[in-house]
């Protein structure tokens, strides 16, 4: 059965680094593309990022670029999500997707 659990979500201040973890299991890892998605309280979800599946490309949406850096580890079969300079608008809860498998999430809140 395939599987994506993420961690590394917690409070933090505004300013402040946070990396999000996902594992992944019972699927083939390194063969897919591989995405973070978010969703803040009370909106819809949010693309976030996204790298390929030999980690050579990745992409990132205008409201985190430049803070957020995704990577990969295939032979750990994890990925990462680095965010710096966090601000309160990137409090949401985060899932990591490898289409059609998601993970069950995340909590990111960034308050002082």
């Amino acid at each position: 059965e395939a599987q994506l659990a993420e961690s590394g979500g917690e409070l933090v201040q505004p300013g402040g680094s946070l990396r999000l973890s996902c594992a992944a299991s019972g699927f083939t890892f390194g063969s897919y593309d591989m995405s973070w998605v978010r969703q803040a309280p009370g909106k819809g979800p949010e693309w976030v990022s996204v790298i390929n599946t030999g980690g050579s490309k990745v992409a990132y949406s205008d409201s985190v670029k430049g803070r957020f850096t995704v990577s990969r580890d295939n032979a750990k079969n994890t990925l990462y999500l680095q965010m710096n300079s966090l601000k309160p608008e990137d409090t949401a809860v985060y899932y990591c997707n490898a289409n059609p498998y998601w993970g069950q999430g995340t909590q990111v809140t960034v308050s002082s």
